[in-house]
């Protein structure tokens, strides 16, 4: 069952054009708006479109692994590795930026719209919250045409599935007979609800190296252990 608020004001000529650009009318334009909020912009009781990504980021995700469970008879391992290269927060921060989507966000009024409007994490947040705006206002259909074609081009037959680096850098010790790459934790900055970790890896034989990234999800603690 789908949310339907009712309709409050008529849509803004900027929301308008956007829906051009989506290709699709909503019924309640507020969805949209509510889409387009950043949580800067608002109250501390109200997050802006924080909720409407979470729902957004769920919904990308099924139609994404239906769309190659329907489209592509591979093992598991190589449609989960599909599936998170497509949902990743590169891809998503492009199709935001063919969209134009950053010169519709509402920022609070002292913040750095421009550098903002460019931010890979607040588009492709920006994103995930107009696909759950699609699914409130009309249910999956409007999301899963929407995602089938601005994805369109990602979804193309032919390539080989893709693979992480961390897989490769397994793959790589391997073949040379070396034991598997050992992770540990150097630090954690940012807020809890989205950390930076700045990771060292291991190879026998070899130097450590170190990498820092936000993590899509939570880290796995089996591999990451604290120093």
């Amino acid at each position: 069952m789908t949310a339907r608020a009712r309709i409050t004001a008529p849509p803004s000529q900027s929301s308008t054009r956007l829906m051009a650009q989506i290709g699709y009318e909503f019924k309640n334009p507020d969805l949209l708006a509510q889409a387009l909020i950043h949580a800067s912009a608002v109250g501390r009781h109200d997050r802006g479109n924080e909720r409407l990504e979470f729902l957004g980021d769920r919904v990308l995700g099924l139609v994404i692994a239906e769309t190659l469970f329907g489209a592509r008879n591979e093992a598991e391992g190589d449609l989960a590795r599909r599936l998170a290269h497509l949902v990743k927060r590169d891809a998503l921060a492009d199709i935001a930026k063919k969209l134009h989507l950053g010169d519709y966000l509402t920022f609070a009024k002292n913040d750095q719209k421009d550098v903002h409007r460019l931010n890979a994490n607040i588009l492709a947040d920006a994103l995930e919250a107009v696909i759950a705006a699609l699914y409130l206002d009309g249910g999956l259909e409007p999301a899963r045409s929407f995602i089938q074609r601005f994805w369109a081009d990602l979804l193309k037959p032919g390539s080989a599935p893709p693979t992480d680096n961390k897989t490769k850098l397994q793959e790589w010790a391997l073949a040379r007979g070396l034991p598997l790459p050992a992770y540990t934790v150097v630090a954690q900055d940012g807020p809890p609800h989205a950390p930076v970790f700045d990771v060292a890896v291991h190879i026998e034989g070899f130097g450590d190296a170190r990498g820092t990234a936000p993590p899509k999800k939570p880290p796995n603690k089996e591999l990451l252990k604290p120093c």
